[in-house]
């Protein structure tokens, strides 16, 4: 662990690593994750890391692809239709900016969700940033959420888990994640072993 609390992870058996911000817990040690999918939450709030494997999309030009994988999450969420559901900005990013080289193109997304966990009928409010890896040599997209709480519902099982408001929580033991340190673990996302795409 580096002396800012951040840590380094291997994902998927080793093919990959990234460096996680500080209070991360791998979700796969409390419930099983798909084989696709990499899971972290913060210790003390309610927000989460999730790094996917995701066929490429070749119909989709790259301008529009993260916006594609966004409506899809929101459809998997069930918030597709809510009001207050949009996308913020979306811009590309310099590829020279990031440990994983064996990309095409590289974008970040923000956005907000009204999203219900577990398929709940009470309704969180949530930031949700995207950085999505484009590899067509490996007809694979690599997309990266950050899930970002913003409101919990009072009637929603993450109650007593804190929403992220001015990057520390109330306790001041376990520091809100930022966009920031979201965006310096998307530029540490390295591939270690391109088997993984056989």
């Amino acid at each position: 662990m580096a002396t800012d609390g951040t840590h380094t992870r291997s994902l998927f058996g080793g093919a990959f690593s990234v460096t996680l911000p500080p209070h991360s817990i791998d979700v796969s040690d409390i419930r099983e994750i798909p084989d696709n999918q990499e899971v972290f939450m913060h210790s003390a709030t309610d927000q989460s890391i999730i790094v996917e494997l995701l066929e490429y999309q070749r119909q989709v030009p790259d301008v529009d692809a993260a916006r594609y994988h966004f409506e899809d999450v929101t459809a998997i969420n069930g918030a597709l239709g809510e009001a207050g559901t949009e996308v913020l900005s979306v811009e590309p990013v310099g590829r020279d900016q990031m440990a994983l080289r064996e990309l095409s193109s590289v974008w970040f997304l923000s956005g907000r969700q009204h999203v219900a966990k577990f398929n709940e009928q009470a309704k969180n409010t949530v930031n949700i940033h995207l950085a999505l890896f484009r590899l067509p040599q490996y007809t694979t997209d690599i997309l990266v959420t950050f899930n970002d709480p913003t409101m919990i519902s009072p009637h929603s099982s993450s109650v007593g888990l804190e929403p992220s408001q001015s990057g520390a929580s109330s306790s001041g033991a376990a520091p809100c994640w930022t966009p920031e340190q979201f965006r310096a673990a998307v530029r540490s996302l390295c591939l270690l072993d391109p088997a993984v795409f056989s």
